[in-house]
């Protein structure tokens, strides 16, 4: 018998409050059972801070479930003021599509959507064609002003100096609208969500309960923050994205590595599907073996989100940058990542190549940071060298207009760094 995914769920630690606790678990006993996700697309890519959403709607696929993926392209125009103190900015519906797009192909990479095993979905489909007096009439009736104003998403915003928008204010009710269209149409009765949308996800449920008198449910995931304090996936350079376009495939690779010693373990839980008795086992090592763990960890997750062919070429590429580390069989055991030394390691750190002629009278440091994208400014580039940011070669540079010339090329490559885990390797032709 399979096990129910509400205990997986639970032991990989998803789960913050669930509705209904025993007809819970009992529906999810039956087969084939619909749920739903919905994602903001106010941006064209998800960042890591969605992954939590989308492992569970992965993890309910696997025990044999349909994970409805719902892109707000009507909700989207409107915009959700839960977790924020002031409004958002409203997106035409040309910037919605556009990011919806995005967003799609992302979420194939966790799911797989062939043979209906899972939706696409899109609530423009009917949010956009609804009638503002039918609307009123048949889905209003059901909501209570005072119970609305006491959620804590319109709290936040009643007590803040700009205050709560109508055009918001009705965002609890096209969200509650998007589940029952769910339940007439696929059969869904269960919505899951992080936890600043447990008002939306029970205005929902007690839609559903009225108007079709069906049983409906919600699980809310916990706010995942580093034991550091900082919510997952922001760093001091910003949002750590699933588009390899803004966050590379090895920077990716690079922000699992440098995990907190303390959270390992719980990210392996949440952000991979190897087996959690290999995790377990895994929580007591230190040292070497540790930083053994967090490649693993960083390979997982680089493979799920980019595929494990850019997965290999990172982690090939950190070991030609900081040396041979072989993984030993016994750590974790069910992760395909090469267990080799990385001697003979093909070396994948972006490469760029630089006209000789250029150096001949040699170009400021400064620039050639610029010119190798690993910042977007001459400004930015000056300042990172100013900060003690930048290296060459291995040393740092301490003026933002030391020359680089021909003799700076040992080997005909020359390697910078920026800050502690950026490279990029140029190489001059003649």
């Amino acid at each position: 018998m399979m096990k129910n995914v509400l205990d997986t769920l639970q032991e990989r630690g998803f789960i913050e409050q669930t509705t209904h606790d025993r007809e819970l678990r009992e529906y999810l006993e039956g087969e084939k059972r619909s749920c739903y996700i919905g994602f903001d697309p106010t941006a064209s890519s998800l960042h890591v801070g969605s992954l939590v959403p989308i492992m569970s709607l992965a993890h309910m696929q696997r025990s044999g479930h349909r994970p409805l993926a719902l892109v707000g392209g009507g909700t989207g125009l409107v915009g959700d003021p839960s977790g924020k103190t002031e409004m958002r900015q409203l997106l035409t519906e040309e910037m919605v599509a556009e990011n919806a797009d995005g967003i799609k192909k992302q979420l194939s990479r966790f799911i797989d959507f062939h043979d209906d095993k899972a939706l696409l979905l899109n609530n423009a489909d009917w949010l956009t064609s609804l009638k503002y007096i039918s609307m009123l009439r048949d889905i209003g009736r059901h909501f209570s002003v005072n119970r609305m104003i006491k959620a804590e998403s319109y709290r936040m915003r009643l007590d803040s100096e700009e205050g709560l928008n109508f055009i918001e204010f009705n965002y609890m009710i096209l969200q509650a609208y998007d589940f029952l269209e769910l339940s007439d149409r696929y059969d869904c009765q269960l919505q899951m969500g992080g936890s600043d949308q447990w008002g939306n996800i029970v205005a929902g449920i007690d839609l559903i309960r009225k108007s079709r008198r069906k049983n409906a449910f919600g699980i809310t995931f916990p706010l995942i923050t580093t034991s550091s304090g900082i919510k997952m996936g922001k760093t001091h350079q910003g949002a750590v994205w699933l588009d390899p376009e803004r966050t590379s495939p090895y920077d990716y690779f690079q922000f699992w590595v440098n995990t907190d010693d303390r959270d390992v373990s719980r990210f392996l839980a949440l952000f991979t599907f190897l087996p959690m008795d290999e995790i377990r086992a895994a929580d007591s090592l230190d040292g070497a073996e540790l930083n053994a763990v967090k490649s693993v960890l960083a390979f997982e997750a680089a493979a799920l989100a980019h595929g494990r062919d850019e997965a290999v070429k990172a982690y090939e590429s950190a070991l030609s940058m900081f040396g041979s580390r072989k993984i030993a069989d016994s750590i974790l055991p069910s992760s395909t990542i090469p267990r080799y030394t990385a001697k003979d390691a093909e070396d994948s750190v972006p490469i760029s190549e630089m006209d000789g002629i250029l150096l001949a009278e040699g170009i400021p440091a400064f620039k050639i940071f610029h010119m190798a994208g690993l910042v977007k400014s001459g400004g930015e580039a000056r300042r990172l060298i100013s900060q003690g940011g930048a290296y060459i070669n291995g040393e740092r540079v301490n003026s933002p207009d030391h020359m680089i010339d021909m003799r700076s090329f040992p080997g005909n490559e020359l390697l910078l760094r920026a800050g502690k885990k950026r490279y990029h390797k140029v190489v001059f032709s003649a």
